[in-house]
């Protein structure tokens, strides 16, 4: 379905199939640069002890990370990563409901993205047993990870501003405020929906992926994110694989 107010190709029922997204901005591939990646901001990837947390277990995680870290929500440059596990897996397929319990085994990892002069900083967190949602969240070692070049990038949470949540509209805002920062959007796919729960009111997400970046596009936007609530897991990209290969995707 080509859209003519915008010039942009919207193809809502193509990839429904994956089940995962729905809508699609498309324009012609470009070429990209090779870059140097530096440490201005990077993930710690630590490795974590835990044995099941709720599914909506994002802002107690936080709670307890910021009591080590009280900097952590008024750094610009830092954002959380919350707990994942595959959607899917020897027949277990992952809960919708914010209360159900999320099984995760010695290969889970918690990231966090830090700017440099924070690296040291938050290792503080190696040691520590966080009390998340009532289980023991124990850190043990950490390692640091560079952003990635690859292209192709995904936010499992994205909250557009105002709080947009139609497909099409959330389009239209992520290419305004690329667009903004001298980044061209060329293709992307809006998907599924998601709700963080606060005490102050629940959040509304959507997961969005964005591909045929340039290097230095891609660079930029997990360094900086897109929208608000990065302490929160909220607007923060990481890479994937390829943007037709959603079959394979996981939460």
């Amino acid at each position: 379905m080509w859209n003519h107010r915008v010039g942009t190709n919207y193809m809502p029922t193509l990839y429904q199939e994956a089940g995962f997204f729905r809508s699609m901005y498309w324009q012609e591939d470009t070429k990209n640069k090779t870059l140097c990646v530096t440490d201005d901001v990077v993930d710690l990837v630590f490795t974590l002890r835990c044995k099941c947390l709720p599914v909506d277990h994002v802002y107690s995680l936080f709670k307890a990370v910021q009591t080590v870290l009280p900097w952590l929500q008024e750094e610009p440059a830092a954002g959380m990563h919350a707990v994942n596990v595959a959607a899917s897996g020897n027949g277990w397929m992952r809960p919708n409901d914010p209360h159900a319990l999320l099984h995760l085994s010695k290969r889970t990892r918690f990231e966090l993205r830090v700017p440099g002069h924070r690296i040291a900083d938050a290792k503080k967190l190696v040691g520590e047993k966080l009390d998340v949602c009532g289980y023991v969240f124990a850190l043990h070692s950490v390692h640091e990870r560079p952003l990635s070049t690859i292209t192709t990038l995904f936010s499992r949470h994205l909250v557009a501003e105002p709080e947009l949540m139609d497909e099409e509209e959330i389009l239209h805002w992520v290419s305004a405020q690329l667009t903004e920062q001298g980044i061209t959007p060329r293709k992307m796919l809006c998907g599924t929906r998601h709700s963080i729960k606060t005490p102050e009111k629940n959040i509304d997400t959507r997961s969005l992926m964005i591909a045929d970046l340039e290097t230095e596009e891609s660079l930029w936007l997990q360094q900086h994110g897109l929208g608000p609530y990065r302490h929160l897991g909220c607007g923060l990209f990481i890479p994937h694989k390829d943007i037709t290969d959603l079959n394979k995707e996981t939460e």
